[in-house]
């Protein structure tokens, strides 16, 4: 599998593409009506987040951010991510352990909705060859999980589900084999 964490191309000084950065300044405008802050080292791990099209680890960010930053820490990346996670503005991939941005978050300019059942709610489809991943808005996955969770008297706190497979693109690679059946 290549390297799904490589690097992106963000110019150097961490400046971002406009929409990133029109993105970062509308996250920054809802942080402060809700009396948060969106920190210098907040808003650049959330903007590498954005400007790269698979998902990101703690410490692939660590090393986009070295180059500017030459004493940076992991935890300083650590509890940028806890406040990101928090505020609904990325997602935790736990099976490539690894960070996306909310589409919701980003393009309606608020943290994640968790609607009636009070739980932060995401889909997503991940590819096993190529690392991208993709956030599905299927509105009928997460209530069906917290009924069948209430049921058996089970109190959740987060609905994640994700699917691993691979991309219209990478299934158009003849060289890519199918996983065996019952396996994958």
């Amino acid at each position: 599998m290549p390297d799904s964490l490589s690097a992106p191309s963000v110019p150097e000084g961490l400046s971002f593409s406009p929409v990133v950065t029109a993105r970062l300044d509308d996250v920054a405008e809802w942080c402060r009506d809700r009396g948060q802050r969106l920190t210098e080292t907040r808003r650049q791990i959330l903007g590498l987040i954005l400007s790269h099209d698979r998902p990101s680890g703690a410490y692939d960010l660590l090393g986009r951010l070295r180059p500017v930053h030459p004493n940076v820490a992991p935890p300083t990346v650590y509890r940028a991510l806890d406040f990101l996670l928090e505020h609904g503005l990325i997602h935790r991939l736990e099976r490539l352990s690894a960070f996306v941005a909310c589409s919701h978050a980003v393009v309606c300019h608020h943290g994640c909705d968790h609607g009636e059942w009070g739980v932060h709610r995401a889909q997503f489809l991940i590819c096993r060859e190529c690392g991208r991943a993709w956030e599905l808005e299927q509105e009928t996955v997460a209530p069906a999980l917290m009924t069948a969770a209430r049921k058996v008297g089970f109190r959740a706190e987060a609905a994640t589900v994700e699917i691993e497979g691979l991309c219209a693109a990478c299934q158009k690679d003849g060289s890519i084999a199918a996983p065996t059946a019952g396996h994958g």
